[in-house]
């Protein structure tokens, strides 16, 4: 998966879900990238796409960007919320 500007959507990217809602990639399904918590052999049935864990708890699969969804730069004092 890509972001909007061709970068790849990579694991432990910090995004920014929609106004207001932060995130962390936690799997990248396309990458074959998966932490501890959120192993391959129990994501990996999703086929594409990456998992987001929401700072507030949600999680959610993507398997395209949408207008919202876009990479935080490390200078956005959101970049390491609960991260």
């Amino acid at each position: 998966m890509k972001y909007r500007t061709g970068r790849d959507v990579r694991l432990g990217d910090r995004v920014r879900l929609w106004q207001g809602e932060f995130g962390t990639v936690v799997c990248s399904i396309d990458t074959g990238e998966f932490t501890r918590e959120y192993p391959e052999a129990e994501w990996g049935y999703l086929k594409s796409g990456v998992m987001v864990r929401a700072d507030n708890g949600g999680l959610f699969h993507y398997r395209e960007t949408d207008e919202d969804f876009e990479p935080l730069p490390s200078s956005d004092p959101n970049y390491s919320s609960r991260r």
